[in-house]
């Protein structure tokens, strides 16, 4: 981010001509002279100075820890559409979701229609399966895709546990105690958390329904979770069994490890705006359309 006045020509854009993300933390948000501005003493991303924001070209701002936000700029987002939400270090936890409001319904509604029609429900299922396998999936079958989809992830877990240099010795997971199982086993859990706020944190920015999901069905974050698994396979399974590794070799808890190592790749990967992007190109309303008539069945 540059300091001074930036992009504030651009005022009352849509949001689907918004992409940014700004990240702030360790500072104070407030508003001056009409201006919405951010003053830190450094010791985060930033350094320390006054930073002006262009709230009118953004979706949403991520507030990190060590940050306060005045009334006046609270009252300032929200007459421009701008989304505010508290986040943990890096996003790996997403503790507000305020009432987005974007200037249009038009991904929402595309969503509810293809969530409503069976077949247009399950090309999104099987897009969502073909960007995590990298390959075309046949199958119009949701149980026939969670078989495959279970029988790979428990080969990604072996070859992760390999790349790290970590014993494996399977998948024990206890729902009601998340903390019961060997080391790489809780990396698994606390990676899944700081994944599932980051697809938060995504679902959020464009206004997308959390609980109309594609693969998931019950949740109330099901779309979240969609979301989140797209990152399952790789961005997920190296923050966990890359924190499992360092935890095993300094005996530092292993919770901490995982969250500064997904706060990190986030940020190298571009993990929630590459989730921006794939959430547009599935239930976007200018996503493609599959033909599915042609295609054999498995």
């Amino acid at each position: 981010m540059l300091i001074g006045r930036l992009g504030l020509e651009k005022a009352r854009i849509p949001h689907a001509d918004r992409h940014g993300l700004v990240w702030l933390d360790r500072g104070r948000l407030e508003v001056e002279d009409g201006c919405l501005r951010f003053v830190t003493a450094g010791g985060g991303e930033l350094a320390a100075g006054d930073y002006q924001i262009p709230h009118q070209a953004l979706s949403i701002i991520l507030l990190g820890p060590g940050s306060s936000v005045t009334h006046d700029a609270l009252r300032l987002l929200a007459r421009h559409g701008c989304a505010l939400a508290a986040i943990g270090e890096g996003a790996v936890r997403f503790y507000t979701a305020p009432p987005l409001m974007p200037d249009t319904s038009a991904l929402a509604r595309e969503q509810v229609h293809r969530w409503a029609d069976p077949k247009r429900r399950m090309e999104v299922a099987r897009a969502m399966y073909a960007i995590r396998f990298d390959e075309i999936v046949r199958t119009r079958d949701i149980e026939v895709l969670r078989g495959q989809e279970g029988a790979r992830i428990k080969r990604s877990y072996q070859l992760a546990a390999e790349r790290h240099g970590v014993p494996w010795k399977g998948r024990n997971y206890d729902r009601n105690n998340p903390n019961a199982g060997d080391m790489p086993n809780q990396a698994i859990n606390h990676a899944a958390s700081a994944m599932r706020a980051a697809a938060a944190v995504a679902v959020a920015s464009v206004g997308a329904i959390p609980q109309l999901g594609f693969v998931h069905e019950d949740s109330g974050q099901s779309f979240v979770l969609d979301i989140a698994d797209l990152y399952r396979h790789d961005v997920t399974l190296d923050i966990a069994f890359g924190a499992a590794s360092e935890a095993l070799k300094t005996g530092e808890p292993v919770e901490r490890l995982t969250r500064q190592r997904a706060a990190r790749l986030f940020r190298q990967r571009d993990v929630i705006p590459t989730m921006i992007d794939r959430i547009k190109l599935l239930v976007g309303p200018d996503a493609p359309r599959t033909e599915t008539a042609n295609e054999d069945e498995d």
